[in-house]
């Protein structure tokens, strides 16, 4: 998975109504972790009312926050360099175009800006308190548990956690980005963001803890929850026991009728709930795949293969796809090989960064990942494509086919018959 590591400035404008200076995310240098910093929390509030320019607020002073609406809390992680988030401005944007809430950023840089990341770590819990605190007072002026959503990030996740237990699991919903694991990994649930801090919980795991903090000033989760505020697409996740599991087309069946839906990734990972009974697991463990770039889609097909070979063939199978336009699109389906044996059908899973609605040519190749020794034939009696995104596209068929291992195979497909299985 390719890790983006790019800078987006934080807009500071002057549109208050008294003219003042917008407040900013605390800014620190490089010095300020190696000599550390004191713990502050300061809560700046974004609305759809002036969505650019934030308000500090407290526990005495709410501004323009509306505690009827939807309150979203996001909370950073580690800083080891003192820098605000580059996301930061993204994600507050982000999440007031799809909905009219209260937007409240904690910036707890003070005390996140250090060097030692044990040091950091050790303030989760006083950052919660502070914020309990606050939601304490939206409470008494009307506010509900069920409005209070907290996007947590690295560290943040944790203090997330740490909040919703202090309300026995009644927020309305936590969601954890890249949760961070030195110091939390394998501690009890009162130590940690769990399943039961919150209504319901959802977290993204895409990196690793570390040094890695050090190489990069984001971590992919986060870009992959703002893909779901902003692209014209989603990333759905499928319930699975392993990711090998998922790889080989063994847990694609929350999309038929009989599941209803899959669960997506990001803001909207909160639907899901609406199809859960009293029968599915409380947590659920989900397994997606991204692109390598904006906007992360991946779109998945079954590849069914019968074929008529008289020994077993094992290799991987790439196939591409056109439309009438020129477009392109191409899988590689070899991260373990699949076994062809004569009349028997294989269901590979493909994966597609790109979703061509009518699709022109198609085009398989066949390789059994050997340099050295002869060249096989694959003899394939039917290949039969079918999207999983979008089932009630027509299924697409060719027959008799046969292909030299490293050569691609180009031809037009045609209309399944509707009655084939």
């Amino acid at each position: 998975m390719l890790r983006l590591c790019f800078f987006i400035s934080l807009m500071c404008l002057v549109r208050s109504d008294t003219g003042e200076t917008c407040p900013s995310f605390t800014r620190l240098s490089f010095h300020s972790a190696v000599v550390g910093t004191g713990l502050q929390v300061k809560l700046m509030l974004y609305t759809r009312r002036d969505p650019t320019c934030a308000q500090v607020i407290n526990s005495t002073s709410l501004g323009n926050l509306n505690v009827t609406k939807r309150t979203t809390f996001i909370i950073h992680g580690f800083r080891p360099t003192g820098s605000p988030p580059v996301w930061i401005g993204d994600l507050v944007e982000g999440l007031l175009s799809v909905e009219d809430m209260n937007v409240v950023v904690v910036d707890w840089n003070r005390g996140a800006t250090t060097i030692l990341y044990n040091s950091a770590a050790d303030k989760t819990r006083k950052v919660a308190t502070v914020l309990k605190k606050f939601i304490d007072h939206l409470l008494i002026k009307g506010a509900s548990l069920d409005d209070i959503y907290m996007i947590g990030v690295s560290l943040g996740a944790h203090i997330s956690g740490f909040v919703g237990e202090e309300y026995n699991g009644k927020l309305g919903r936590i969601t954890g980005l890249d949760p961070a694991g030195p110091l939390f990994n394998g501690k009890p649930p009162e130590d940690r963001l769990d399943p039961s801090d919150a209504q319901f919980v959802d977290v993204i795991h895409s990196d690793i803890d570390g040094m890695q903090y050090f190489k990069c000033d984001h971590q992919k989760s986060v870009y992959l929850y703002l893909s779901s505020l902003r692209e014209n697409c989603t990333v759905t996740a499928y319930p699975c026991d392993s990711y090998r599991d998922y790889r080989n087309g063994k847990c694609v069946s929350c999309g038929t009728p009989q599941k209803e839906s899959c669960p997506l990734l990001g803001y909207y990972a909160d639907n899901w709930k609406d199809y859960l009974t009293e029968k599915d697991p409380p947590m659920t463990k989900a397994y997606f795949d991204t692109a390598e770039e904006k906007p992360f889609c991946i779109y998945h097909y079954f590849v069914d293969i019968i074929t008529w070979n008289k020994n077993i063939r094992r290799g991987s199978i790439t196939i591409k796809l056109k439309d009438k336009g020129g477009n392109t699109t191409e899988s590689k389906i070899d991260h373990e090989p699949a076994t062809f044996q004569k009349y028997h059908q294989v269901s590979l899973l493909a994966r597609f960064s790109r979703d061509l609605d009518k699709v022109a040519a198609i085009s398989l190749v066949f390789s059994t990942g050997s340099v050295v020794g002869p060249r096989y034939k694959l003899r394939i009696l039917r290949m039969k494509l079918r999207s999983l995104a979008h089932p009630e596209r027509p299924q697409l068929c060719r027959y008799d086919l046969v292909l030299m291992e490293n050569v691609e195979t180009v031809f037009q497909p045609i209309l399944c018959p509707k009655l084939q299985l």
